[in-house]
């Protein structure tokens, strides 16, 4: 008993325990705010202010570039003035010594409110940055269908989608990567389509990600697909809503990352990568032929070049007589070889786009016109190259630009160096090894554990009603099959 009556005496609140245990209400306020202040003391965008209320001094802590100062004043200070029993019911409770707690919170645009008298600590939300208004696209121009695109905004880029499908079961689950940036991501399904054993297997690859920062989505497609080293994008990436929100009503799911513009969609499959939003606002006869022209289009940009070096080369017996001879003609000056030849005007292709994407638009235009066509005229004249292999590496490089995705483009341009060579060394016959691995490697790679080569491997036909051929728009009633989606009807 006497044990016990000396536990009570000496029994102090738990409030008053902080740094030191002092048991002074006015010292723990002192405290509180002085190690506050120390935390964040390297970072003078976070302010601090004390204003008297009907509940005693309160200190306000925000960080001034999240937190524009008429949300601040909206939120926190005339509430505070007026009503401040709205605070208490719209805000957040904290525990006052939780380190972690605090600086996370004000490192995403909440504000603090530290009550003196109660020693309570409290969050509101009160991000607003400047945020870029809904414009239309530079990467994924349209001339039929809706011309919005996304934003940075994670939130806005949200409320795009949710316009369009407005649907209960629109599900969205966020996630926080990044061990350094803590970069917010939110993945989006309809829950009565989706294939759940993908939904998992995404969520598993997303929680187990172990990279510092997530500045871009590209980033994260590369760290979560099924083969990281194929030269092929296995996730279509896109910043119009129309095509993420087609995507999401055909059972698949979509990765939105904040502070990044593109979406992800997966799976996907190698055909759905020549496949634009615009196809389904086409009639069916000239939406097939753009498709035909981007599909073809991708096998002969790699085609075009190497087939000239073979030609020269090992085979001139292939071509037409007259053509032969006006080849050997265009060809009497240089002095390389076909090979050599069509390497170094790739490469004056090359930097001729870097140099005219780098640039101030204006100027980078110039150099892309003026630039190739001054270059290429003199290089013709100079008998560095023929005035044939000009026209076709000007068409192979705009075969390149087909497909709607920006990342298959860059892939057919690496993937043409390799017929280049193989051509060179082995004529024909090198290509046709080239081909033969281009395909076994395709139809190895796999989107989400989903075959890449869906619907031709394996073979669904209602599938190919919508592949390099689009059917009327009366037949395109099930979902796909790359999507495994519950519900095979629409």
């Amino acid at each position: 008993m006497i044990l016990i009556t000396k536990m009570k005496l000496v029994k102090k609140p738990m409030l008053a325990y902080f740094m030191d245990g002092t048991t002074s209400t006015n010292a723990l306020v002192e405290k509180r705010i002085r190690y506050y202040k120390k935390i964040t003391k390297d970072n003078n965008d976070v302010l601090y202010k004390n204003i008297p209320t009907n509940e005693g001094i309160v200190t306000i802590i925000f960080s001034q570039s999240l937190t524009d100062i008429k949300t601040l004043e909206i939120m926190v200070l005339i509430p505070l003035a007026n009503y401040i029993h709205q605070i208490h019911q719209v805000a957040e409770y904290m525990n006052p010594s939780n380190i972690d707690e605090i600086t996370q919170k004000l490192a995403i645009g909440e504000t603090l409110l530290y009550f003196h008298e109660t020693n309570q600590l409290l969050s509101i939300h009160t991000y607003s940055v400047k945020e870029r208004e809904v414009t239309t696209s530079e990467m994924e121009s349209t001339f039929i269908g809706p011309q919005d695109v996304f934003t940075e905004s994670i939130q806005t880029n949200l409320s795009l989608v949710k316009r369009r499908i407005v649907n209960p079961m629109l599900k969205n689950e966020d996630l926080t990567i990044g061990s350094v940036s803590n970069t917010k991501i939110t993945i989006i399904y309809i829950d009565d389509l989706v294939d759940k054993t993908s939904l998992e297997q995404l969520k598993s690859r997303l929680t187990k990600l172990d990279y510092p920062k997530f500045f871009d989505i590209s980033t994260l497609m590369q760290l979560i697909e099924d083969n990281p080293y194929s030269l092929f994008p296995q996730y279509y990436m896109t910043v119009k809503p129309d095509t993420t929100s087609h995507y999401l009503a055909d059972g698949r799911i979509v990765i939105l990352m904040d502070n990044s513009q593109a979406a992800l969609v997966c799976p996907t499959s190698f055909l759905e990568m020549f496949i634009s939003a615009e196809d389904y606002y086409n009639r069916w006869p000239s939406a097939s032929l753009v498709r035909s022209l981007r599909f073809f289009g991708f096998f002969l940009t790699i085609m075009i070049t190497p087939t000239y070096i073979s030609a020269l080369t090992f085979h001139q017996e292939v071509l037409p007589y007259e053509l032969l001879l006006n080849l050997q003609e265009s060809r009497m000056k240089v002095p390389f070889s076909p090979l050599f030849e069509v390497l170094f005007i790739e490469l004056i292709v090359e930097v001729l786009k870097e140099a005219g994407a780098r640039m101030p638009a204006k100027i980078g235009q110039t150099i892309g016109i003026v630039g190739g066509i001054v270059i290429g005229t003199a290089a013709v004249e100079a008998g560095l190259v023929s005035n044939i292999l000009i026209v076709i590496v000007a068409t192979s490089a705009l075969l390149s630009f087909l497909p709607p995705v920006f990342h298959m483009s860059n892939t057919s341009r690496t993937i043409r160096y390799v017929f280049i060579l193989s051509a060179g060394i082995f004529g024909l016959f090198g290509q046709m090894l080239a081909f033969a691995w281009l395909i076994a490697h395709l139809l190895r790679v796999k989107s989400l554990g989903t075959p890449f080569m869906s619907p031709v491997i394996p073979r669904r036909m209602s599938d190919l009603m919508d592949s390099v051929v689009r059917f009327p728009i009366s037949f395109l009633k099930r979902k796909s099959g790359i999507s495994r989606s519950k519900k095979r009807s629409i």
